[in-house]
This record gives structure tokens, sequence and C-alpha cells, in this order.
């Protein structure tokens, strides 16, 4: 009994894995916020949160996501990115020390280069008219 308990993924898991599999997002930001309430110093939930919040157009809630998954986790390029992205969404100053940070990070380390490459490709599809998610693509890759 205690070896199914032990190998039974996580909320964060099944969370991520509804994700991936294009459950609603109110009910995976519901998961989420579940997650941040259970573990507030978990930033991988604080940046799965922001990320989601961004996708379903809520600016404010995923700038103080954001800022907790950083807070939390500074060496976080991910939701380095969810902070500028929501600071771009309304209007916070300070983005280009983020999206600067991110740049040197891609440089010293090509896979996680390749990981936020396939985040951005996802935020897009997920969400083809976001202008931020594309200025913070060229900013990047230029």
């Amino acid at each position: 009994m205690t070896d199914a308990v032990a190998e039974a993924p996580s909320l964060f898991e099944q969370a991520l894995q509804s994700y991936q599999e294009g459950a609603p997002l109110p009910e995976v930001i519901d998961s989420f916020l579940t997650i941040t309430q259970q573990e507030p110093r978990l930033s991988a939930g604080w940046t799965c949160l922001a990320w989601l919040q961004l996708l379903d157009n809520q600016p404010q809630a995923a700038l103080r996501s954001a800022r907790n998954a950083v807070k939390l986790n500074p060496q976080d390029p991910q939701a380095r990115i969810n902070l500028s992205l929501a600071m771009l969404e309304t209007n916070a100053k300070g983005v280009r020390e983020h999206i600067e940070w991110v740049q040197r990070v891609r440089v010293m380390a090509p896979e996680l280069a390749e990981e936020l490459d396939g985040s951005i490709a996802d935020g897009l599809a997920r969400r083809p008219d976001w202008d931020a998610l594309q200025k913070v693509q060229a900013w990047l890759k230029g």
C-alpha cells in the first residue's frame, strides 16, 4: 500500500500533465493556485502559475505570481521571462534587466535556451496573438 502512495504522481506533476494534455486553463490555474497555497516556497509552482495566468490574459495576477517565483529562485530563466511578460503587459518598468539576464544565461547554457525556446513556441501556439511574447522572443534572438 505504501509503495502505491510513493509512486502516485504529485499534485504538481498531475497539474503539469493536465496542462500538457490541453485541459482548460481555468482548471489548471486552480490546480496551481492550490499548489502555491500548499507549498508557498515552491518556486516552480509560482512560475507555472504565472505562465498560466499570462496565457489566460490575467497580467496583474501573473505579475504577483512571477515576482514570487523570481524572489524564490532568481536563477530560473523561465520565471524571469514570465516576469518580463507580466511587466510588459502591465506597463511596469525594469523589463530590460530581466531580458539581459536571460540572454546571458542562454549563451552560457544552450540546453536551457532550447527549453526556453520550446516554452515560447508553446505559448505562441496556445496564444498566437500574444504581442508581449513575440517581443520577448525577438529580444532573446536578437
